[in-house]
């Protein structure tokens, strides 16, 4: 419990903030609407960044102590307020040519002009935040340096067959397909974008292995491992990558950018503690499939991400496909806990 305390903590004053934000806006009926979408709102936010957290741990656990304490103090300010808040409203600003203080005004007087504009660059960010996820993915998919096989005979041929630029070969030709899906009008924006997301997991992984000065490894994740300002910023770009999907869903459930925002952040802080949780209790090395199960998780949310360009996929599939991946993989974690002690000495 105690990892959550500061989570728990934080719940309650957004939640009251919620409260009060209802009751301004449409007295004790808007107060008791805004309490429940706000809840609401947090549990989906955990429900699509599950596996984000168990893929932070994977990462996390490796860094030393200074680096797990940047990324879990610092780390949540960006997390909570840069993704969440500024992230949409500055996409916003580029594609409308307006400040952000211009569509912090939008956002709050007219959200539904507000989620327009953002459902308008939807094709151009799933293609950026899809071609990065997919990255991730195959990047773990083909790393031969794994010892530890969930899906047995497709995971260690792909660790013996894959490369780095076979991993940004395919994530182009994703991004390509992505493009033919889209209007004409679309096209350059979104292959751009695409392209973007590329560039940033090469170059993140360029200034990790700058910095600690060691040589290039094709698996990022082996390349962040001690912590750096490169691995810092590959988490943060990654949390960038699925809080974007999260900010679409809520827009499903209501238009209110302040509601939102708060909701976002109380799932976006039980992340974190989930993070610390996972990483202090060593519940990655107790169940050994964990991290395989987040990293597939992640390969299909980029699938799903990319596929959005076109078709409208529905935000529940998309929680309950990532939830359905790591809900596997700690069963199989089970049977090989139990399966090797009960194998003698």
């Amino acid at each position: 419990m105690k990892h959550f305390r500061i989570s728990i903590l934080v719940t309650v004053i957004l939640m009251m903030l919620a409260v009060w934000w209802g009751y301004e806006q449409a007295g004790i009926r808007g107060a008791l609407t805004a309490f429940w979408i706000t809840g609401v709102l947090g549990v989906m936010e955990v429900s699509l960044s599950f596996d984000n957290a168990v893929v932070n741990a994977s990462v996390l656990k490796h860094w030393n102590p200074f680096w797990q304490k940047l990324f879990l103090t610092v780390g949540i300010l960006v997390a909570v307020f840069g993704m969440r808040l500024v992230f949409p409203l500055a996409i916003v600003a580029v594609a409308t040519g307006l400040d952000l203080f211009q569509v912090w005004t939008m956002a709050t007087t007219t959200p539904q002009e507000y989620s327009r504009h953002l459902m308008d660059v939807h094709a151009e960010v799933a293609a950026f935040g899809g071609a990065f996820l997919l990255l991730v993915f195959l990047n773990f998919l083909f790393d031969e340096e794994k010892d530890i096989h969930w899906i047995g005979w497709i995971e260690k041929k792909a660790g013996k067959v894959g490369t780095e630029g076979l991993a940004i070969l395919l994530t182009l030709l994703a991004v390509l397909v992505c493009v033919e899906l889209v209007p004409a009008e679309k096209h350059f924006s979104v292959l751009y974008a695409g392209v973007v997301g590329i560039a940033i997991y090469v170059a993140v992984g360029w200034l990790s292995s700058l910095l600690e000065e060691e040589e290039h490894d094709p698996a990022l994740g082996k390349i962040v491992q001690r912590g750096s300002i490169g691995g810092f910023l590959y988490l943060e770009v990654l949390d960038a990558s699925f809080s974007f999907d999260g900010v679409i869903g809520a827009f499903a459930i209501t238009s209110d950018v302040v509601i939102i925002m708060l909701g976002l952040a109380i799932g976006a802080m039980y992340v974190r503690s989930l993070t610390v949780y996972l990483v202090h209790k060593g519940t990655l090395d107790e169940f050994i499939y964990l991290e395989h199960g987040a990293h597939w998780a992640i390969g299909i949310l980029a699938v799903i991400m990319l596929a959005s360009v076109k078709y409208h996929i529905p935000e529940w599939f998309t929680g309950l496909s990532g939830v359905a991946f790591i809900a596997v993989s700690l069963w199989s974690s089970l049977k090989y806990r139990k399966a090797h002690r009960a194998v003698p000495a």
